[in-house]
């Protein structure tokens, strides 16, 4: 369920309608980023492309405990969430829980969330 992409473009992961997402989509296409989308709601997640992205950023860091999917969660789910496995389970179940968007070079590094400061540096270290 790997999304593919032109070789040299970036792929932005994540969920069309959240407000950060739509951010960070807006500021690629204003500095004329080539980069493909993959919305886990339309696209997809399966548990070889989480693992790659996890891979990348660590289980810790793409678990958002912020959201309002976390906080609907039963404080029994919450609390497993304690290790890579159980936070993959719960990620795959319910992928709103995955911190956004999720930036992937084409090299393979990759930027976690949204920052027009971070992508610009982001975007220098990789050319």
């Amino acid at each position: 369920m790997a999304t593919t992409s032109a070789p040299g473009s970036f792929i932005l992961y994540g969920i069309k309608n959240c407000d950060t997402v739509k951010k960070a989509r807006r500021w690629l296409e204003e500095n004329a980023v080539d980069y493909q989308f993959h919305d886990y709601r339309v696209e997809g997640l399966d548990d070889t492309l989480l693992q790659t992205l996890l891979n990348k950023q660590g289980w810790e860091a793409m678990l958002s405990t912020r959201g309002t999917t976390w906080r609907k969660l039963d404080d029994a789910t919450r609390a497993a969430c304690d290790n890579e496995a159980s936070a993959k389970a719960v990620m795959l179940e319910q992928p709103a829980v995955i911190k956004r968007p999720f930036l992937l070079a084409p090299d393979g590094q990759s930027l976690l969330g949204f920052k027009p400061e971070s992508y610009q540096q982001f975007l220098a270290q990789v050319k």
